[in-house]
């Protein structure tokens, strides 16, 4: 290779624009869609690096894991550690936690409301609808990753004992159902939310897509009429304690699930 080739090679190497210089440049500078499996330079999406593609997936599916473990306020050193890199690395393909948790909650939801479609347009009885798509969802997990806004707890404040002020009212845990004089806090569609949180994420889609099922089991006659969309919901998020042996963790969702759809059902 004669060293003007060689020279000229170099050169190329950097040039604005092009190559691996431009990609850490347009990195380093947050670039719309890094993120998203694609790198935008001048208007053109250009394909991660092996490498990196391959640092992403483990970083989404390290996040599926943790998040569902812990919750949502789990650490991104957690999320960095389980997928064996940097927490730089992590920083680099989604520059806050907050994106992190939406790309996930996102992707969860998404697929809870394809598994609600595919549960109405497969199953003809409604109560097999409804309870294919609470199994289906609760045996994937999903139901630990949705977005807050879709499990609001609906409350009636004036059964409820004295509490801090500073008490997260949408966020409380419900109380059992009891005799006289006990608190009677029953979850119930979301309210009193504003149109774009409920928006984020696609939870306004899935709330719609779950409210059908949730319908036509009502009107069969199956379903309790009291339940709400957001009682399903809470079923699904509920029902899969993470354990730790996974043969265990599937017979307590199971058996968990069968307690809760009778429980759901008419009588």
């Amino acid at each position: 290779m004669s060293g003007g080739t060689l020279m000229q090679m170099q050169d190329s190497r950097r040039q604005p624009g092009t190559g691996s210089v431009a990609v850490d440049d347009a990195r380093a500078a947050g670039a719309v869609g890094f993120e998203r499996g694609a790198l935008s330079l001048g208007g053109r999406s250009a394909p991660l690096r092996v490498d990196a593609q391959r640092n992403l997936e483990h970083v989404l599916r390290a996040a599926r894991e943790v998040f569902g473990e812990l919750g949502y306020g789990a650490p991104m050193e957690d999320v960095a550690r389980r997928a064996r890199v940097g927490v730089g690395t992590v920083y680099r393909r989604f520059p806050s936690k907050d994106v992190l948790v939406r790309r996930i909650a996102e992707e969860e939801t998404a697929r809870l409301t394809e598994q609600a479609r595919a549960a109405l347009g497969q199953e003809e009885e409604p109560w097999s609808a409804l309870s294919r798509f609470l199994r289906t969802s609760v045996a994937s997990g999903a139901g630990r990753l949705l977005p807050p806004q879709v499990l609001r707890v609906g409350v009636d404040e004036s059964v409820l004992p004295d509490v801090a002020d500073d008490a997260d009212e949408a966020a409380r845990v419900p109380y059992q159902r009891g005799g006289d004089g006990q608190a009677d806090a029953r979850v119930v569609a979301p309210r009193g939310v504003p149109a774009e949180e409920r928006d984020d994420a696609g939870a306004s889609e899935l709330l719609e897509v779950v409210g059908r099922l949730v319908d036509r089991a009502r009107e069969a006659g199956e379903l309790r009429k009291d339940v709400t969309v957001a009682d399903v919901l809470l079923v699904i998020a509920t029902a899969a304690p993470a354990l730790p042996d996974a043969v265990q963790q599937a017979a307590a969702s199971a058996r968990l699930l069968d307690i809760l759809l009778e429980g759901l059902r008419s009588r």
